[in-house]
């Protein structure tokens, strides 16, 4: 970890892995942080990735693009990065007590979902009994029974989204049912309603629904609509400029209000996609490499 590299990426995720594929390929210098937190791993199947006719699962996804830039000779660090400081042309970050500097840095930090009241929501999630994203995996629900729960006023675009999909679909507020637009959006769209969720559980091949009115309900499968947090503390402490929802504001060459610093997939976008997640990527590394001095054979 010694010495400067030529690009820094924070993220072992699809983003940070592809961007770093196209920059070794490029023969630039390149050291990957790995915090082993990615969000695809948490994905049992995913179905919506070209060439993977039967799927492919977040992890075994993950370890073919690992193998892929080890090959390439990435070096991929495990930990955490502490501190990023620093400006164009000279980034510091500080992992594990050592420094790294470099050139250019690209986060592809991505974002935590906020998950319903379930004790072993992890379970459920391998199971494909709790889900988290209907334009991954809305197919696979079609004629399905399906659950969405979340505040009202962020759940129903889900529900309303999974219609196209499934006629049997059931709004499950975690806050009071509202009156109004909101209530009239679920009339209009033909989704059920029930009192407020108290917790889920898992119950064989189903996920049930228990409600604060003692009532219960069982699915297929529940989608949680709960919003995210975005894992841009990095990007804030440098000052870059953000949405009001955290998401780190790039241009179309996916560089920040920072020049020099660069951010990829979920972190600067809510179209959370692996697909999004490789064209960012593609696009950051190619432009990083034209702004870096010429690397002549």
């Amino acid at each position: 970890m010694h010495g400067k590299v030529d690009a820094l990426i924070v993220g072992a995720g699809p983003g940070g892995l592809m961007a770093a594929i196209y920059l070794a390929r490029f023969k630039r210098k390149v050291v990957i942080i790995d915090a082993n937190a990615s969000r695809a791993a948490l994905i049992p199947e995913s179905h919506n990735l070209p060439a993977f006719t039967h799927g492919i699962s977040g992890v075994e996804l993950l370890a073919r693009m690992k193998e892929q830039v080890a090959a390439l000779g990435v070096q991929l660090v495990e930990g955490t990065v502490d501190t990023l400081s620093g400006e164009t042309g000279s980034f510091v970050a500080s992992v594990r007590g050592t420094n790294i500097w470099a050139s250019k840095v690209v986060l592809a930090t991505g974002i935590v979902d906020r998950h319903p009241p379930m004790k072993d929501w992890v379970s459920a999630v391998a199971q494909s009994l709790l889900r988290y994203c209907p334009i991954c995996d809305g197919f696979e629900a079609c004629g399905k029974r399906i659950g969405v729960v979340g505040p009202l006023d962020h759940a129903i675009g889900k529900a309303r989204f999974l219609r196209g999909f499934t006629a049997d679909v059931v709004l499950i507020p975690i806050d009071d049912l509202q009156e109004g637009s909101m209530v009239a959006k679920t009339d209009e769209a033909e989704v059920q309603t029930t009192a407020a969720l108290a917790r889920l559980e898992k119950r064989d091949r189903q996920i049930v629904a228990r409600l604060v009115d003692g009532s219960s309900a069982e699915f297929d499968a529940i989608y949680a609509a709960m919003g995210s947090e975005v894992r841009s503390e990095l990007s804030l402490a440098l000052g870059a400029d953000h949405t009001a929802e955290g998401f780190l504001k790039v241009d179309q060459k996916q560089q920040s209000t920072i020049s020099g610093l660069y951010g990829v997939g979920d972190v600067v976008s809510d179209l959370h996609q692996i697909s999004v997640a490789f064209g960012h990527a593609a696009v950051a590394a190619c432009h990083i490499h034209n702004e870096l001095p010429l690397n002549y054979a």
